[in-house]
């Protein structure tokens, strides 16, 4: 097991500045809720910067850009979410669906879209895999997939099924690799245990037809509120593949017990699996790995599933706040390995934290890096500004740079995105870049989606790109007027 890879040190940062001077931000207009017929308020933005283009998803479509000038690829605007199953005739994957993710998969060079599907009182998993890293080649097609899911969710003592929410995907050698939270129906739809599969990346990648997917429920028989929900898979960045043997990693939160205002562990999960022999695969955990006490960001402790308390300028006279997700890790596990000197595998990680003193106040940003050699990284971004910075994604250059996007907010400040870096290997300290101000807010919904997408260019290995949401017109009444905004950067010490 890998306990000794996580540091037990958790320490504060104040942030170098508000903004570093040599660092060049590039963004440009993601979708918009006016492009999207019916467009929802949960609209989760993330994406991923593949060899040639951007490609992002927002609520129930996606789009790709080009890198340079931010120009659609699909002219017509961004494309109904169901259109590779579509085009296959797979009917179990038809129709709108949110709780999305859309990977680059940067060893085999191609497009990876996972999405949940419930039709006709039936869930699937449907993933889409490319047959080219270039959304713009002539031959381009989408290999797709499904996976039933009736029965793998199981039951609640009523008899019904669980419902699958807040599915991930990550990209590892042996497979990819899927997590389903499982909810409640009949309790207010509350975490009750988890689902991980690995799908058949090696023959995915040719179009074949894939092996059957190997999956595992904890617990078994689901009786009561699961505090580690959400587990996050591990996701390659870089081309230099995992060593041979090594499993999949996945990380998740352990949230403070009802009544309790701190934690101090997280979990972490191993898959092994076995294509040849699927009996003799495995899945354990979860092994508590002590990281020092934290207070999840905005936890209530008379309702350990409200985390709702992130103000904008509003919020005073409308009451209404914005939810941090703080109960749970944020997309991606970013795995990284180094060959060079010094050499080792690195695990980074995030997630929101609460760094005020008192209940449900200000909030920064946690992270956390394993190692498979030596100590790792652990900190807070925050600064002393009395914003919020909350839904972060995270990853890291070739050379050990760190980058962490999320939402800022405050009682002065709009919602807006920013991130930090610094570098883990010289244990920097964080510097803040500003990367878009939004100039208004959300007035009639605490709903700011449940993740975001910090990824890395595979065509350098060192330019950051990131999208989040924002608003420039206040959101108020039933309207939908949700913004988001595609940035990179690159730090001037990654060659």
């Amino acid at each position: 097991m890998r306990r000794s890879l996580i540091v037990g040190l958790v320490v504060p940062f104040l942030l170098a500045g508000l903004c570093a001077a040599q660092v060049t931000v590039n963004t440009f207009e993601g979708i918009d809720a006016s492009q999207i017929k019916s467009a929802g308020l949960g609209i989760d933005p993330n994406g991923a910067v593949g060899t040639k283009q951007y490609m992002e998803w927002a609520d129930v479509a996606y789009q790709g850009f080009n890198k340079i000038t931010g120009a659609w690829v699909y002219a017509s605007g961004p494309v109904p979410g169901d259109t590779p199953w579509r085009n296959n005739n797979m009917p179990d994957c038809y129709g709108p669906s949110g709780n999305v993710q859309l990977n680059f998969d940067h060893i085999a060079s191609r497009w990876v879209i996972g999405r949940r599907q419930a039709g006709s009182g039936a869930y699937f998993y449907c993933i889409a895999v490319s047959n080219t890293d270039d959304l713009t080649a002539s031959n381009f097609a989408w290999y797709t997939y499904e996976l039933p899911l009736a029965s793998i969710l199981g039951t609640n003592s009523h008899g019904h099924t669980l419902y699958p929410d807040y599915p991930k995907i990550g990209t590892w050698i042996d497979a990819y690799y899927v997590t389903i939270d499982l909810e409640d129906p009949d309790n207010g739809f509350a975490e009750v245990g988890i689902v991980a599969c690995a799908f058949d990346r090696t023959t995915m990648l040719t179009g074949g037809t894939m092996r059957t997917p190997q999956c595992f429920r904890y617990p078994n028989a689901p009786n009561g509120l699961f505090r580690a929900h959400s587990l996050e898979p591990a996701d390659i960045d870089g081309l230099v593949a995992p060593p041979a043997g090594v499993p999949e990693y996945f990380a998740s939160l352990e949230n403070p017990a009802q009544g309790q205002s701190t934690a101090n562990y997280m979990n972490e999960w191993i898959f092994k699996v076995n294509w040849t022999t699927p009996t003799k695969s495995t899945f354990t955990g979860p092994v508590a790995v002590n990281v020092g006490t934290y207070t999840q960001g905005c936890f209530n402790i008379n309702n350990v599933t409200d985390t709702v308390c992130v103000p904008e300028p509003s919020s005073a006279v409308t009451h209404n706040y914005i939810d941090s997700v703080g109960d749970r890790l944020m997309q991606r596990l970013a795995y990284r390995n180094f060959t060079g000197t010094p050499s080792y595998q690195s695990w980074l990680f995030s997630t929101t934290m609460q760094v005020g003193s008192a209940p449900r106040s200000q909030t920064g940003i946690r992270y956390y890096e394993l190692r498979s050699v030596g100590a790792g990284n652990a900190g807070t971004v925050t600064y002393n500004d009395g914003n919020y910075r909350f839904m972060p994604s995270i990853a890291q250059d070739k050379v050990g740079n760190m980058a962490v996007g999320y939402s800022i907010s405050g009682t002065s400040m709009h919602p807006s995105i920013a991130a930090s870096y610094l570098n883990l290997q010289k244990r920097t300290q964080p510097t803040e870049i500003s990367i878009w101000n939004g100039t208004a807010d959300e007035e009639n919904s605490f709903t700011w989606g449940v993740y975001t997408s910090m990824t890395i260019d595979p065509a350098d290995d060192c330019t950051f790109w990131y999208v989040n949401e924002y608003f420039d017109t206040n959101q108020t009444g039933s309207a939908v007027d949700w913004q988001t905004r595609i940035a990179n950067f690159k730090l001037p010490t990654c060659p």
